[in-house]
C-alpha cells in the first residue's frame, strides 16, 4: 500500500515582498521538530533560513491534499497573525545579506544524498552567489519494501522530474540541489529529492505529485521499469540542464502528465 509524506521547505517575506530568514522566528530544528496542535505527526522547524514542514504518512491522494492544505494553511495564518509574514513561492532567491548573519543560515545539507543513476554521494552544493538559498519540496515514499528503491527513484524521474522541467519556472534552484535522481534511502522506503516546493502551492499539482508517484511505483510493481540507456542518459540531461524541447520529447514520447496552474 502506497504511502507518501514530505518535508517542503518555504521562504517567508513580509508584506512587501522583502525575503525574511525564519531563524528565531518559526522555532524547531531538525533534530526536534516543533509539533503542531493540529493533529500528531504535524510538525515545523527552521532549516537554513526557510521554514520546514512534516505531515504524517498519508494513506491516499484525499489525505495527501488535506494534510499539505491544512498545515500550510494553520502556518501562513499564525505567523501572518503573530508577526506579520506570510510565504513566498519562491523556490531560490538571493536573501539580503542581513538575513544571513546567524550561522545557522550559512549550514547546508548536514547528510548527504544519493544519485540513483550513478549511485555514487552527491557532491555538497555550492553556488557562486553566497547569497543563493533555495527550497526543496521532498516526497517520501512508503511502499513494498520488496521493491527497488532506485528503480522507484528513476521512474519518478520520468514522471515527476521531467514534466517538472516545463512545469517549474523556478531554475535557479538547480545551482544548488534537484539534480537527477537525487534520493534518501529510508526505513519505510525512500525519499526523493529532485521537486523544489512548486507544487505544495496548489491542490491539483499535489494530487500531480500523488498521481505520478503512484504511477512509478506501479510500474516497479509491474515489472515495467526498465529504461534502455539512451533514455536514461536523455532523462538525467533532461532535469540537470532544464532542457524544456528533451521534455517536450519525453512528455510525448511516454504520455507525462503536464498541469498548468
Amino acid at each position: 500500500m502506497l504511502k507518501l509524506g514530505c518535508d517542503p521547505e518555504i521562504f517567508l517575506q513580509g508584506e512587501k515582498g522583502n525575503l525574511v530568514s525564519s531563524i528565531g522566528k518559526v522555532g524547531g530544528s531538525k533534530h526536534a521538530p516543533l509539533p503542531l496542535p493540529i493533529g500528531d505527526g504535524f510538525c515545523v522547524q527552521e532549516d537554513n533560513v526557510a521554514l520546514e514542514f512534516n505531515i504524517p504518512p498519508a494513506s491516499s491522494k484525499q489525505e495527501f491534499v488535506m494534510f499539505i492544505g491544512s498545515i500550510t494553511k494553520f502556518l501562513e495564518e499564525s505567523l501572518h497573525n503573530a508577526i506579520g509574514l506570510k510565504f513566498s513561492n519562491l523556490s531560490a532567491a538571493s536573501f539580503p545579506k542581513k538575513e544571513l548573519k546567524h550561522p545557522a543560515a550559512k549550514e547546508f545539507g548536514c547528510d548527504p544524498d544519493f544519485n540513483a543513476w550513478t549511485k555514487e554521494i552527491n557532491p555538497r552544493p555550492v553556488a557562486k552567489d553566497k547569497t543563493l538559498r533555495s527550497c526543496g519540496g521532498h516526497v517520501h515514499v512508503g511502499c513494498d519494501s520488496r521493491l527497488d528503491p532506485l528503480s522507484i527513484i528513476q521512474l519518478m524521474d520520468l514522471y515527476l522530474g521531467v514534466p517538472s522541467v516545463i512545469m517549474d519556472k523556478g531554475e535557479k534552484r538547480k545551482q544548488l540541489y534537484g539534480k537527477a535522481g537525487a534520493y534518501r534511502i529510508k526505513p519505510y522506503g525512500v525519499e526523493y529529492r529532485v521537486l523544489s516546493n512548486f507544487w505544495i502551492f496548489s491542490p491539483r499539482l499535489i494530487e500531480w505529485v500523488w498521481d505520478n508517484t503512484n504511477r512509478a511505483v506501479t510500474a516497479v510493481e509491474s515489472q515495467l521499469s526498465l529504461l534502455d540507456n539512451e533514455t536514461s542518459l536523455l532523462i538525467q540531461d533532461t532535469i540537470n540542464t532544464n532542457n524544456k524541447e528533451q521534455a517536450n520529447f519525453l512528455s510525448e514520447k511516454y504520455n507525462l502528465e503536464l498541469v498548468n496552474v
